[in-house]
């Protein structure tokens, strides 16, 4: 063999082990990943109903409001209820078909339908037994986090009014912290604390009753109206 050749051998053999190397590491990275998707999905699609606090913050182009907290219960079928303690009286609830947003504080409805909300909460409606990231989520990325392990992805589809989630998983598969990034530049975050998974929850819990004298308003005539 031509001595001369050696080192180009040499070099070319240390390439191919450290490609191998970047592979190995790659799939090892995509497998941790695909079982935290995992382990998510069992936790939430293995539930029927759900209740867990939950602490709310908001802010838009760094101008943040002040925190918000209350009760969250989810039921299959797409029903949430955001019970709000803090501001009292203020009330987010689906119905599966219906979104309805009241505020005491204005004794106001604003009514709209599951499919046409923009509203950021409400896709949080389906983590119980329709969870399937992979539909709605690419681009999964991990990393180390406080007590559990940070799971990061994009929206799946542009036409979605929010662009990236970063959920912070605990051990057991439950999500204790969430921030869903807006395609506004907004940021919705929440800390979710004393979880329970199938509580007994009544199905008028996610009935609406409009309350005496409030105003009622069709958010989406409300918006092509331009109101």
């Amino acid at each position: 063999m031509n001595q001369r050749r050696l080192p180009n051998l040499r070099l070319s053999f240390r390439l191919r082990i450290l490609w191998l190397l970047v592979v190995s590491l790659a799939a090892l990275a995509d497998s941790a990943t695909d079982q935290l998707i995992q382990k998510v999905q069992d936790h939430y699609n293995s539930a029927r109903t759900l209740s867990v606090h939950f602490v709310e913050n908001y802010s838009i182009l760094g101008h943040p409001r002040p925190p918000e907290s209350g009760t969250l219960s989810l039921r299959k079928q797409g029903k949430m209820r955001w019970d709000y303690s803090n501001p009292p009286g203020k009330l987010f609830i689906s119905d599966g078909k219906e979104v309805y947003l009241y505020t005491a504080a204005d004794n106001r409805v604003e009514k709209v339908p599951l499919k046409d909300t923009e509203d950021m909460r409400a896709p949080l409606a389906f983590l119980l037994g329709r969870l399937d990231m992979k539909k709605e989520f690419r681009d999964f990325q991990t990393h180390p986090g406080d007590g559990g392990t940070w799971l990061d992805a994009a929206a799946k589809s542009d036409r979605l009014p929010y662009k990236e989630v970063q959920m912070l998983v605990r051990p057991d598969g439950s999500i204790e912290k969430l921030n869903v990034v807006g395609r506004d530049q907004s940021l919705l975050s929440y800390q979710f604390t004393d979880e329970k998974l199938n509580p007994h929850l009544n199905d008028g819990l996610f009935h609406f009753e409009v309350p005496p004298g409030a105003q009622v308003v069709d958010a989406v005539e409300y918006r092509s109206e331009g109101k």
